[in-house]
């Protein structure tokens, strides 16, 4: 199912990229003179689940409290829906006025003209109240196309209440991959599987790309290309043998359980996944005490970790309203109310200005400090991820789980990533 819905996607973002070529990033057309009074309505669309529903919900009611004239439509599904129902969008010139965005399809809808630039709306937006470093992750070639709601840092939790239950103790911060995965081990050995000490972290993409930036490379150049070898792939892959063999919580158990992953039901102890999950993984496994702890390296002094501004909100070139879904994308993404009111749900406040409405505590702040122990790790932002990324990033998953199901071996596994890979970057 993962690998029809995968190539469904990438053929309806082929089909959109081919009906764009030659529009522009300002094709919008507000009408003439911007009224600031004038009576407007958005479609605002976004992924997510019923509490970010609830606090959508929230924010809007502040923003029409500021702006009554703009009416916001809203609507939601997950994550992979989402983006299918984008990219058939996309391809018929129709996508909603403002939408939640991620920087996986910053070239390919940059390139294309599908998103506004948004320079051409520059006077309704306060970019001020970010780093430069955080504006790069919704620019491309020095186009500012959309911008983050927040940050996530790589990371790896634990549940504490297991550990406690079975007189465990927390992996070192920061250790190697092989002294991790003995940590693994010796969980799932003193457990007896009940529960196991984790996943097997090479289905990840992320924790790829976490040696390879260690190695001071890349998944993917700045010129849109891959950033790593077949021989790089399958010593990763080969990398999880061990674990796949009894010391992590078997592929079979994890479709049984889908869409919650091992660790939210409580039959892991630990996962990696961005430091965003926390409030996630609370809610799930019901535990009453999970720690952020740094990811395992592959070199102590390497800035392997990076800022990752992934959710991102962006606007439809198309939108016959401009400035006002420019407004309120400000508002999303700079207000204090919507720091208020998401706190760190839609990542770790990337602006100055709605971090200061958002009150750090709990989970919120768990997170910032987490933020704060691992600064001397965090380096430069990779380039803008090629075209089709986000269906690159499927299929690494998807061949990871048949690696743990047994149904491939390391060496198809690769060769198959790879012929995708060509068929995606060089269509």
């Amino acid at each position: 199912m993962s690998h029809i819905r995968t190539t469904a996607a990438w053929v309806a973002a082929a089909a959109f990229t081919v009906s764009l070529v030659g529009c522009s990033p300002g094709a919008s057309d507000s009408g003439g003179s911007f009224d600031p009074d004038e009576k407007v309505s958005l479609d605002f669309a976004w992924w997510g689940n019923d509490d970010r529903a609830a606090r959508y919900t929230k924010l809007i009611e502040a923003f029409n409290e500021e702006h009554p004239n703009i009416t916001i439509k809203t609507t939601f599904t997950d994550f992979p829906s989402y983006w299918e129902q984008r990219q058939v969008e996309a391809a018929s010139g129709s996508l909603p006025d403002v939408f939640q965005f991620s920087d996986s399809y910053l070239r390919q809808y940059g390139q294309s003209g599908a998103i506004l630039d948004l320079n051409d709306v520059a006077d309704h937006i306060d970019l001020t109240t970010f780093d430069d470093s955080l504006l790069g992750t919704g620019r491309l070639d020095g186009t500012q196309y959309s911008l983050p709601t927040g940050f996530s840092l790589w990371a790896n939790f634990v549940n504490e209440d297991l550990l406690k239950e079975h007189g465990l103790e927390l992996p070192a911060a920061g250790s190697t991959f092989d002294e991790f995965d003995d940590w693994l081990a010796d969980v799932t050995q003193k457990t007896g599987g009940k529960p196991f000490g984790g996943t097997d972290y090479t289905q990840r993409i992320q924790a790829f790309e976490l040696q390879l930036r260690a190695e001071g490379k890349s998944l993917y150049t700045a010129e849109g290309e891959l950033g790593f070898t077949k021989d790089e792939l399958a010593d990763f892959w080969q990398s999880g043998a061990d674990l796949r063999d009894g010391v992590t919580i078997p592929q079979q158990q994890l479709e049984e359980i889908s869409p919650i992953s091992g660790f939210g039901a409580t039959r892991t102890i630990s996962e990696m996944s961005w430091s965003n999950f926390l409030g996630g993984y609370l809610a799930d496994s019901g535990a009453s005490s999970i720690a952020i702890v740094a990811p395992p390296t592959t070199d102590a002094g390497a800035k392997d970790l990076y800022r990752q501004g992934g959710l991102q909100v962006a606007i439809s070139s198309r939108t016959k309203h401009p400035e006002a879904a420019a407004i309120f994308l400000d508002f999303v993404v700079n207000s204090p109310e919507a720091g208020e009111i998401f706190g760190t749900t839609l990542g770790f406040p990337a602006s100055s200005s709605k971090l200061e409405g958002a009150t750090l505590e709990g989970p919120d702040q768990q997170v910032a400090d987490y933020i704060d122990s691992v600064a001397d790790r965090i380096g430069d932002a990779p380039p803008p991820a090629v075209v089709g990324y986000g269906s690159l990033e499927q299929k690494f998953w998807d061949l990871g789980k048949e690696l743990g199901l047994g149904t491939k071996n390391v060496d198809a596994a690769v060769s198959e990533f790879f012929a995708e890979a060509d068929v995606i970057l060089n269509d």
